[in-house]
Order: C-alpha cells, then structure tokens, then sequence
C-alpha cells in the first residue's frame, strides 16, 4: 500500500510540475511574443517576414499542443490506475469556457474557441483510451 501511495504521489506531483511549466509557457509566450505590435505591410520584405512570424508561431502552437497531449498521455494512465473514466464532461465544459474567455481577449470568436478545443480534447481522448486499455 505504501508503494502504491508514494507511486500515486509522484506522479501527482509530477503532473502538477508539468502543467505548471506549460502555464508558464503559455504565459510568457502569451504576454511577451503574441503581445507584439502588428505593422502595415507595405513591402515584400514586410510580407515574408509576417509569413515568417505565422510559421514561427505555427510552430511554437504544434510543440505546445505536442506538450499538452504528451501530459494528456500521463493523465490517461493515472485515471486508468485509478479507475476513472477518460471523459470527464464538467471538467471538458471548465476548460472550454476558460478557452472562450481567454480568446474573447485575443478578439477570437467564442465558435472557433469552441471547434479548436473540441478538437485537441477529441485527440486527448483518443490518447487517454488506449491508456486506459492497457492498465486493464
């Protein structure tokens, strides 16, 4: 029992050291790089470098979402340790609504917040199944 209590604590703590650096990712990258004044574009020059920002920041979105399912990955196997069900519907409806509120800030619709979120907890299911699966 006591292996099992200290295994469970570990991974908690991991768990929570892990989402504390992806919020703080998403912070510092929310408040330093997305905060950035916007210019014209007027030249070429202006528009690859803007082309060149979207591909940076597309790249900085998929290594977050990468990150953010390698985490939903640990979260599958502890609820399959602990026999809880992959979809959790109140805490999905928490997430979004936070998402919406954060978008509405960035001037995002609350439609789009909602298809894009939908859409990362469709693949964090899919990756929390099998986890599931094989902790049987």
């Amino acid at each position: 029992m006591l292996i099992l209590a200290t295994s469970i604590y570990y991974t908690m703590n991991t768990l929570k050291t892990i989402v504390s650096v992806t919020a703080i990712t998403l912070i510092t990258y929310g408040t330093a790089n997305c905060q950035a004044q916007t210019k014209p574009i007027f030249t070429k020059a202006d528009f690859d470098a803007g082309r060149a920002k979207i591909d940076s920041l597309d790249a900085q979105m998929i290594k977050t979402i990468g990150f953010r399912e390698r985490i939903v990955r640990e979260i599958g196997i502890y609820k399959a340790k602990n026999h809880i069900a992959p979809l959790q519907p109140a805490r999905f409806q928490q997430v979004v609504e936070k998402a919406k509120e954060a978008g509405k800030k960035e001037g995002l619709s609350a439609e789009f917040i909602e298809k894009l979120m939908n859409a990362i907890h469709e693949e964090s299911l899919k990756l929390e199944e099998p986890a599931a699966m094989h902790n049987e």
